[in-house]
């Protein structure tokens, strides 16, 4: 994987942040909670083309906040590929841009995407080696380090919270810590399954991958999503939208300048959450 890709997703501490459930009363009806987009199926769909997508820009995967009334994505424009955060606010009935004081700009970033900060005020964690994260309804967390000047070397732990103090780190099995540049879980809210994207061994992008939680408490065999979700294109950042209806992913590929410099387009997709009970294995 080209490090320059990941390593500007990171400075932007885009991570994975799971949500929590809400009262139908306390999100906007259905249609309204996404531009009036037509749902899309088991067929992955490009969110809000014209609106969040856009043909020369990469966009980042969209995160709603529980009660889905604001969501934010970052967009990267420009030949530098500049970063700009835009907060989405529904409002009187419908959507419209929010207007955020450049000073207050960290501080929206952090509400929608909590960086390692957030880990990092536990003693626990205090100088653990963490990359980015994701957090259970009852606080567990499940973090991942990369080592990036060994190839994407690395793995994923988690931590859970128990008697109000998080336990010593535990290195996660084989049956997710395989491959390289292992990053972005999203953790389902009550840890029935955990989704990541990682490269394997001879391929050159990353694919999105699950593991529904056995009768055991152990982890299943990772499954590759399927080449509806995985093409030949960057698939990374799985998460799903806090009413448990869609998945949302980045799609993406690499460019190349006539200067030879290299740069990024993609965009935000999303698709019905049935397709992950449609791979949970029958026998759970």
């Amino acid at each position: 994987m080209n490090r320059i890709y990941i390593s500007v997703f990171l400075m932007l501490s885009i991570i994975t942040m799971s949500g929590n459930s809400y009262g139908k009363g306390k999100f906007p009806v259905l249609e309204k909670r996404y531009f009036d987009q037509k749902a899309p199926g088991l067929t992955p769909e490009l969110f809000a083309p014209g609106i969040v997508s856009t043909e020369e820009y990469l966009e980042t995967v969209v995160t709603f906040l529980p009660d889905m009334r604001e969501f934010s994505f970052t967009r990267f424009s420009g030949k530098d590929r500049k970063p700009t955060l835009f907060v989405m606010q529904y409002k009187n009935e419908r959507w419209s841009r929010k207007s955020i004081p450049s000073t207050d700009t960290n501080k929206y970033a952090e509400k929608f995407n909590p960086n390692v900060s957030q880990m990092r005020k536990h003693e626990r964690f205090k100088d653990a080696p963490i990359t980015g994260f994701t957090e259970s309804a009852n606080g567990t967390y499940y973090f991942y380090f990369i080592d990036f000047e060994r190839d994407g070397i690395g793995h994923m732990s988690y931590s859970r919270l128990t008697n109000g103090k998080y336990e010593k780190p535990k290195k996660m099995s084989k049956a997710i810590n395989t491959g390289y540049y292992i990053a972005h879980p999203y953790i389902a809210p009550d840890e029935s399954y955990l989704m990541w994207d990682a490269e394997q061994e001879g391929e050159s992008t990353p694919d999105i991958y699950i593991s529904f939680r056995q009768k055991d408490g152990s982890w299943g065999t990772a499954i590759n999503m399927g080449d509806k979700i995985n093409t030949a294109a960057y698939e990374q950042r799985p998460r799903v939208t806090p009413d448990g209806k869609y998945l949302f992913f980045y799609r993406g590929e690499k460019k190349v300048r006539e200067d030879g410099s290299i740069y990024f387009v993609g965009n935000p997709y999303w698709v019905d959450a049935q397709i992950i009970e449609n791979l949970r294995p029958k026998n759970q």
